[in-house]
């Protein structure tokens, strides 16, 4: 049966699907490489492990930095011409920080590797949205599989050359790949200058917005210290003060906050908020637990990690069929309750001991669940806007993104060290992680509630059956 148009993708939309998600697959490897090589920098250039991490640091908060940005941007000179322009600034600051001389120059140079890199995301996520239109959720499950295999090649890869090289080629590697795939993105993207809608920069949005994600990702990072939670009070005020701002400028602020008021674009913004949230707190907590309470090492504890993995990536390429048969709203409310009937046997665990065939099973049902809300919330988002507001859409929903992560995770971390130190004892360890769990749960549960806002399909897509 011959698809309507309005069903077809573009001719030449695959190729700038895997044009787009080359960049998205090289900032996240680059940040998963550069993670388990901390060590060995270390030694190298003869710093403390603390100064050293700042090259991982750096590089995490430059990415929120140059986010608030995106919109402006895209709408000022073009998608095509900022991810070739970024593209080339993530390239040429990796050989830069190849060619560091110190541990301080390599944290300058992998600032400016975060900050090119901190546009590629979300530029791939929006291109993508751009060409597949009402088949978002099809085309995001493909273009997800590699971002997801970044986490699992960066240690086999900082493995592999640590052992052959130099560590200079943690980045110099980046030189060939980069250069391939700027050619590609020079010939594949489409030409959208037509599309430019030039509008003055919100100097004022930008100075409260971008100090203010830096300073609630470091706040978040460093809760616990008095330095921390002077970043996480200062990050608020300029919250609040961007937030009145905004208001007053309307569509000339730097992310439009009228865009929120649309009932389908607020509760896809909730439902990604909660789901990074989420995922985040519960890839914390787990390895926590099996390393403190159950005394696995870490080698052990990534394995058992593993089904979680395994499960989003059997799901992720049916994601379009999926969407099809059951709508956005009752694939992304199922998705939400298989995550939660596999996090609540981590309960069970916690108070009754550990036993593998019990983990692997819900891990597995949980990364089913978890892959099964973001494409769906996102593909209702973007509906929900026109496509003059795109960019300033994916602005938004990485920002929520972003603050979700630390949010919930340190909510749960605060939580299970106040069990920790509440009695002493090693027989509070097991009611400790056992209540955390239980408080994750309850963020499911939500996650759930934030599901069902969603909308029942997209417009004229016809009737989930």
């Amino acid at each position: 049966m011959n698809l309507p148009p309005a069903d077809r993708l573009a001719p030449g939309a695959w190729r700038v699907v895997c044009v787009a998600a080359i960049g998205s697959f090289m900032a996240q490897l680059d940040a998963t490489v550069v993670n388990v090589s901390l060590a060995p920098l270390a030694v190298e250039l003869h710093a403390g492990l603390p100064a050293i991490q700042w090259v991982m640091s750096g590089y995490l908060l430059a990415l929120a930095l140059t986010l608030p940005l995106n919109g402006w941007l895209v709408d000022r000179i073009g998608a095509r011409a900022l991810y070739l322009w970024c593209f080339a600034a993530f390239t040429l600051s990796s050989g830069l920080c190849g060619l560091a001389w110190s541990a301080p120059s390599l944290v300058a140079f992998r600032v400016l590797q975060g900050m090119a890199g901190g546009l590629l995301a979300p530029m791939a996520q929006m291109m993508v949205a751009r060409v597949a239109g009402r088949n978002m959720a099809q085309v995001a499950g493909i273009a997800a599989l590699p971002i997801l295999l970044a986490p699992l090649l960066g240690p086999v890869a900082a493995g592999a050359i640590l052992h052959f090289a130099s560590w200079r080629w943690l980045f110099l590697v980046n030189l060939p790949v980069g250069g391939l795939a700027l050619a590609l993105a020079a010939t594949v993207l489409p030409d959208d200058r037509q599309d430019t809608r030039p509008r003055g920069l919100d100097l004022t949005g930008l100075a409260l917005l971008s100090p203010g994600l830096v300073l609630f990702l470091y706040g978040s990072d460093h809760a616990g210290t008095r330095t921390g939670g002077a970043a996480l009070a200062v990050s608020v005020i300029l919250f609040a003060l961007y937030y009145r701002a905004a208001r007053a400028r309307g569509d000339a602020a730097l992310i439009d906050l009228r865009l929120f008021g649309g009932r389908n674009f607020s509760a896809a913004i909730v439902a990604l908020f909660m789901l990074n949230g989420i995922s985040y707190a519960g890839q914390m907590l787990v390895p926590i637990y099996l390393v403190r309470a159950c005394g696995l090492s870490p080698g052990q504890t990534g394995w058992l990690m593993a089904p979680l993995g395994l499960g989003m990536m059997c799901t992720y390429p049916f994601m379009g069929r999926l969407t099809k048969r059951f709508g956005i709203r009752r694939l992304a409310a199922g998705g939400a309750l298989l995550a939660l009937a596999g996090t609540l046997p981590l309960i069970v665990l916690a108070r009754h001991g550990f036993a593998a065939a019990v983990l692997a099973p819900g891990l597995f049902l949980r990364g089913i669940g978890i892959s099964a809300i973001g494409i769906p919330s996102m593909t209702s988002g973007y509906a929900a806007v026109a496509r003059r507001d795109l960019p300033m859409a994916t602005t938004a929903m990485n920002i929520v993104q972003r603050l979700g992560g630390p949010m919930l995770t340190t909510l749960c971390a605060t939580f299970l060290g106040w069990r920790l130190s509440a009695t002493a004892g090693a027989a509070t360890v097991p009611g400790a992680f056992a209540a955390s769990f239980g408080l994750l749960c309850i963020l499911h549960a939500l996650l759930v509630l934030a599901a069902l806002r969603l909308p029942r399909r997209l417009p004229g897509a016809g009737p989930a059956p």
